[in-house]
């Protein structure tokens, strides 16, 4: 009996010995023509000579690495296949333990396959992970007549209002990022910035919504990251001489051009983008009437904008072995804005009497300059590249001068001051950044982050204020603001099959110091500490589908724009000023994410809530004489809502998209005794439509309902934009031409927005031109391989018989066919 219990048990062991042998399988998948590795590839490992059922599948990464853990022992065959590729069938063996490492596995292009199907599609445009979602704006085919604020109007979790003014998961707060770090410029004014720049200089569109512990704590709404264009590095290994695009646009609305040229030579890589543009968006025309103390204030006013504009970038990198590397980016911006108008005003009744009227000219040239640049040293320590490390600095410089002039005309004596007025503001902001981040991998699947960052923010603002040409020292002001920034984060991540987590914590520490050296501001320093956790699941429906749930805790530092007591008295009839005792606002946020993808469609769906006790809000009240308006921590706000993208190929040369958002909004003021809610509802529906000759053509309809702040609300708003485009000379040369226009008023846009405090009421109706045409030309030179090559690859794979890799783009961890 003993030993046919012992011969049971070495049977059973012995047939579960193959579950129980596991090897990893890793490696690279490269073309061979280019040198770069082949993304979203599947793998799968056959039985010797078999191909009906693999024991394992799984797909490369976005840079063509695997690594994948096989049951069994002994000799297998493993495949790989991608669309517009060979497929490749190599012999292997699984030693049971360990890892078997196949080092650079090279494929190359199908020409029988590239050459028996219509070539009009691409990769997908969307890259949707749970808490990241990435915009390929290099291609869509609109990029090349659109700017970087149309092609936002695209981004899932972005909005754009008829003002564009821009939210990013609901919130009006968040960070902008160009290439991964933090940048002043564009977060000075994002809405003016990303309106002149063309979506051609753009690689993709990131919106991190839950980001991890590695990112600043820094923006409720989460984190936008700009990717400039310029050339896988991978790529520019392969392919020594020079690349480049010229492109130029112009239209009614202003002109415009630019270059990209990168290159390779040994170790040694470079990109460049240099842009100039010149924007004269028309005149807008705005009509206000505003109650308080008894009286009326109407006013009739008409201003132009002109805005000259200068974007330049360069990236060097270089190789100092196989596995360190040295690169650097330098950037500079600069923008120079006019804006002319005059306002004419009507003030009756109460304090007015009988009434008067005067006539205000205005002038004000607003001239800012932003100089950045980093340096990265990384170094791995593995021939996998799984553990790393990386030491950054980086520099911005920013100067600015805003002069400001309103001269008045009045017939009649008036009873409030028209004075003429002139300020002139000048601001130097500089920041030095130091940051370290160390990845390394703890197990199969799972790694550690851990990181340090140091900021250190120094301004200086001078104010000089005039009237009727003579200085009031009374009203200028000179300061100087220091602000540091001390973080250090820990992030840990792990992958179980389907099953996937990330938990993060993050400490940043803040010490602010404001002194007066002119003015009537006090002298204050601060310092505070915030703990930041982030965490996230994520768990594999299906092979083509997932499920996510994301919760990340923000904050929003007041900038000295808020904190600022300088009091803004170009208008005569109202005051505005910062608050020096703000505080840090909180927000918290709770994300419920699913993704799907077929062969057809990709489908995004987000339900969300997010809520903060203390959020920093604009107000307005009357204090008897002027209306004034300033910040304060006096808001409780909830928003729950949902957003939905789906991109759905309906015929090989038809493509849908939807991109649109519901949220409620709940806002709550003690210190007011006020409060405000309502739906927000936006939209945007297109179609891409592929005609006769290889014409693309895109037409979208825009809309957004109504949106409400604390004392008020904000009109709703509908566009529709098209575009044409063609290219020549094996997609060398490229011809595109834009349209836009408002659906109200003659196609401008107008928009109603209403406030109301205990004391006063305002309504405003503004009118925005926006028809326009834009004629766009581009084209590319230099080594034509690569450009050949991704032509050849926009093969539409939904209607190939074999299984597309490129729409499973979005795989949120292995998959394991059982």
């Amino acid at each position: 009996m003993k030993a046919s219990r012992k011969l049971v048990l070495v049977l059973m062991a012995l047939v579960s010995l193959p579950s129980l042998s596991q090897t990893t399988v890793k490696g690279i998948l490269v073309d061979q023509s280019l040198g770069e590795g082949e993304p979203y590839a599947t793998v799968r490992v056959f039985q010797p000579g078999k191909s009906d059922k693999a024991v394992a599948m799984f797909l490369t990464g976005e840079d063509g690495r695997f690594s994948h853990e096989v049951n069994g022992r002994g000799k297998y065959d493993i495949v790989f296949s991608s669309v517009g590729k060979k497929e490749l069938r190599r012999a292997i063996e699984l030693p049971g333990s360990g890892e078997l490492d196949l080092g650079t596995v090279y494929v190359t292009d199908d020409a029988t396959m590239l050459g028996g199907v219509e070539v009009v599609g691409q990769k997908p445009l969307v890259k949707m992970e749970v808490d990241k979602m990435s915009y390929n704006v290099s291609e869509d085919e609109d990029a090349k007549a659109s700017t970087v604020l149309d092609m936002l109007r695209k981004v899932p979790m972005v909005t754009v209002d008829g003002q564009d003014n821009i939210s990013v998961n609901g919130s009006s707060s968040f960070k902008i990022y160009v290439d991964g770090k933090p940048n002043v410029m564009f977060q000075s004014n994002p809405s003016m910035i990303f309106k002149s720049m063309p979506a051609a200089a753009v690689k993709s569109i990131e919106v991190v919504t839950n980001p991890g512990a590695r990112y600043d704590a820094e923006g409720a709404g989460g984190v936008l990251n700009i990717v400039m264009n310029r050339m896988d590095a991978q790529a520019m290994q392969s392919l020594n001489g020079i690349n480049g695009t010229l492109r130029a646009q112009a239209g009614n609305r202003g002109v415009g051009g630019g270059a990209f040229v990168s290159g390779q030579q040994g170790k040694f890589s470079f990109s460049a983008n240099v842009m100039e543009n010149y924007s004269t968006p028309g005149t807008t025309d705005v009509e206000m009437e505003q109650q308080n103390g008894g009286g009326t204030i109407l006013t009739n006013a008409a201003t132009t904008v002109k805005l000259p504009f200068t974007l330049g970038n360069v990236s060097l990198g270089y190789d100092l072995d196989a596995m360190s590397s040295l690169n650097a980016t330098f950037s500079l911006t600069s923008f120079n804005m006019k804006n002319e108008g005059s306002t004419t005003t009507r003030q009756l009744g109460g304090a007015y009497g009988s009434g008067f009227n005067y006539i205000t000219n205005m002038n004000t040239r607003n001239a800012r300059t932003s100089f950045s640049g980093n340096v990265d040293y990384q170094r791995f320590f593995n021939k996998e590249r799984t553990q790393s490390l990386v030491l950054t600095y980086q520099l911005s410089y920013s100067p600015s001068k805003t002069e400001q002039d309103n001269d008045f005309q009045s017939d009649v004596a008036a009873t409030i001051d028209l004075t003429d007025r002139h300020s002139v503001n000048r601001e130097h902001t500089t920041d030095h950044t130091f940051q370290a981040d160390y990845t390394m991998p703890t197990a199969p699947g799972h790694t550690l982050s851990l990181g340090a960052k140091t900021t250190i923010h120094n301004a200086t603002s001078d104010a000089d204020y005039f009237l009727s040409g003579i200085a009031d020292a009374g009203s200028g002001m000179d300061y100087t603001y220091k602000n540091i920034i001390g973080a250090a984060y820990a992030e840990y991540a792990a992958q179980w099959n389907q099953l996937g987590a990330k938990a993060g914590l993050r400490y940043e520490h803040t010490w602010q110091e404001v002194e007066y050296r002119q003015g009537l501001g006090r002298d204050f320093s601060t310092d505070y500490g915030s703990l930041v956790p982030t965490a996230s699941l994520s768990y594999n429906l299906t092979q083509g589908s997932n499920i996510g749930l994301t919760y990340n805790m923000r904050i929003s530092r007041p900038g000295i724009s808020y904190l600022n007591p300088y009091i803004d008295r170009s208008d005569p009839n109202a005051l505005a000023y910062g608050n020096t005792n703000l505080d840090v606002e909180k927000s918290h946020n709770i994300s419920l994410v699913y993704n799907k993808f077929t062969q057809k469609l990709m489908l995004n769906v987000n339900l969300h809530h997010n809520f903060t006790d203390n959020a920093i809000e604009q107000y307005s009240f009357f204090d008897g004489q002027l209306l004034n308006t300033t910040y304060g921590n006096i808001v409780k706000r909830h928003q729950t809502g949902a957003n939905v993208y789906a991109n759905w190929l309906a015929t090989p040369k038809t493509r849908l998209f939807v991109n649109g958002s519901l949220n409620y909004t709940d806002m709550r003021s003690e210190t007011l005794n006020m409060r405000s809610n309502g739906w927000t509802a936006t939209a945007m529906t297109g179609v891409q439509q592929t005609l006769p000759w290889d014409i693309k053509l895109a037409a979208y309809f825009i809309s957004s309902s109504k949106t409400y702040t604390l004392q008020g609300w904000t009109s709703g708003m509908n566009l529709l934009t098209a575009n044409v485009s063609k290219t020549f000379f094996d997609d060398r040369l490229t011809l595109s031409l834009q349209g836009l226009t408002g659906l109200t008023d003659g196609g401008n846009l107008k928009m109603e927005t209403y406030s109301r405090g205990n004391d006063f009421l305002s309504h405003q109706t503004i009118k925005v031109p926006m028809s326009g045409l834009t004629f766009s030309v581009s084209y590319t030179f230099g080594n034509n391989k690569r450009q050949m090559k991704q032509h050849s690859s926009r093969v539409q794979s939904d209607f190939i018989e074999q299984q597309s890799q490129g729409e499973k783009i979005n795989n949120m961890g292995n998959m394991q066919q059982q």
